[in-house]
This record gives C-alpha cells, sequence and structure tokens, in this order.
C-alpha cells in the first residue's frame, strides 16, 4: 500500500539516526557502483553550480564535489548532514543545508540539478511543486540528473511514476539527452531549453 502523502522529515531522520548509513552508501558495492554510473553519465566534465537534492550523508556529494565550482547540498536530516559536512570538510565550495523540498528550496541558479534516490518520496502535489522550482533555478543549457531504484515500496511514487511525472510536469523545458536502465535502478539525464 503506497503513502499518500509526501515522507515527513523525521521519518528520514529517525532511520539516520538509528542506522547510521540506513541504505550502506558507504559500503555497498550496489550503490558504488551506481554512483559511477551517475558521475559517468554528466553531460559535462565540470560545472559551475550544483544543487544536490538530498545529499544523505555525504557520499556522492564527496565526488559530486570535485566535478563543480561550488554547490548546495541539501537533506532534511541533520543527523545525515553533521555525517556530510564531516566527510566533505575540506572541501569549502560545498555548502550542506538542511532543507525540505519543495517548500524550503534554496535560492539560486544551477547549472546541474541532482535529484538521486528522491522524487519518489513525495505526492504529486509536491512533484508540481518541484517542477515549478526546477523551472525557476536550472539554467538554459543546464541539466537535471534524476537516479531511482525501480523495485517495490511504499513510498507515494514508483521510480517510474515519478520520473514520468516530473518529466510530464516539465513538458518541453527539457530535452531527455540520457537515459538509461539498469537492473535495478534507472538514471534519466535532461538537459534544459
Amino acid at each position: 500500500m503506497r503513502r499518500e502523502r509526501s515522507i515527513d522529515p523525521d521519518w528520514f531522520e529517525t532511520l539516520f539516526r538509528e542506522q547510521g548509513d540506513p541504505w550502506q552508501f558507504e559500503t555497498s558495492a550496489y550503490e558504488q557502483a551506481k554512483y559511477d554510473h551517475t558521475l559517468a553519465s554528466l553531460s559535462r566534465p565540470r560545472y559551475g553550480s550544483v544543487l544536490e537534492v538530498g545529499c544523505a550523508n555525504g557520499v556522492l556529494s564527496r565526488r559530486l564535489a570535485e566535478r563543480c565550482d561550488e554547490m548546495i547540498a541539501v537533506d532534511v536530516s541533520e543527523t545525515a548532514l553533521s555525517a556530510a559536512r564531516a566527510r566533505c570538510a575540506d572541501l569549502p565550495h560545498v555548502r550542506f543545508d538542511r532543507r525540505r523540498l519543495p517548500q524550503d528550496a534554496p535560492d539560486g541558479r544551477f547549472d546541474l540539478v541532482t535529484l538521486s534516490e528522491v522524487v519518489y518520496y513525495w505526492d504529486r502535489a509536491d512533484l508540481a511543486r518541484l517542477a515549478d522550482y526546477l523551472r525557476e533555478v536550472v539554467v538554459v543549457g543546464g541539466d537535471i540528473l534524476l537516479v531511482h531504484w525501480t523495485g517495490d515500496t511504499d513510498y507515494p511514487l514508483s521510480g517510474d511514476d515519478a520520473v514520468e511525472g516530473l518529466r510530464g510536469l516539465l513538458g518541453q523545458m527539457i530535452e531527455p539527452i540520457h537515459e538509461e536502465r539498469r537492473e535495478l535502478y534507472r538514471l534519466d539525464l535532461w538537459r534544459c531549453r
């Protein structure tokens, strides 16, 4: 049975506080291979300004930081953010903020927005708010990267419904430039017009 509403931040905070690394981002060979694939799929060797949504404990953040001039990484869990800040303490061009998107989204203009394993946590109303936000902050020619697990969950949306829903909401604003399905996840890279 799917949840009807966007998942509350307290759910994530409890997971990180009780388990530390609930999805084994630090140790899982699957996660490491997915991060390799994610970074290899980017259309540019370097980006000016990046927004990473759902940075968790900063494992991908650290690797993504090598590819940009400045980055804002956000998450709803302060426990996760503490780990991310420690992991990236030597990277002055990376800022970590506790924010709940789409309600509390950061200002700015971005060449790349990463939405890795996050869009299916939102209900359709929040998905529409996210689309409105992306229209405002992603520069023309900028990229939106989505990576989502395609297995069964009780989240408000499946991985496929989340990605296809956002694609429909953004419409002609985006041009798909890379789409790939692997055994357990899908990766979609869109260019903003």
